[in-house]
């Protein structure tokens, strides 16, 4: 698989509510640089687990849907809109965020992100 088409199929994988998935992807070592519209966050492996854990339990679906992705050598670049139903309400979908990050891959595993969001 190509760098970018790691990033594809982590993006379109259920691993944004299981964290089982994330050993699939995630590189040991990850490390996650956030600048979300609530402030910064450096995350590692264990801090994604946790908030995908989070995540699994108050969302019932979570989907995205990427506009961008483009590749250059080991990094890629994917823009992406994040669209969710709630535990509470299974039949609303709404969207979450708007994305942009940029990934480094180390031993095809994602290993650096910087990712910016705003909240919709």
């Amino acid at each position: 698989m190509t760098s970018k088409e790691i990033v594809k199929d982590f993006y379109k994988s259920n691993a944004f509510l299981d964290s089982t998935l994330l050993d699939t992807y995630m590189h040991p070592d990850v490390s996650l640089d956030w600048n979300s519209s609530k402030g910064f966050l450096q995350m590692n492996k264990e801090e994604m687990v946790n908030i995908t854990n989070q995540m699994g339990k108050a969302y019932h679906t979570s989907r995205i849907y990427i506009t961008h992705l483009l590749e250059d050598n080991n990094k890629v670049t994917v823009r992406y809109s994040h669209y969710v139903k709630t535990i509470e309400n299974p039949r609303e979908e709404m969207i979450l965020a708007h994305f942009m990050v940029i990934w480094e891959l180390k031993d095809d595993k994602l290993y650096r992100g910087f990712q910016m969001s705003q909240l919709s």
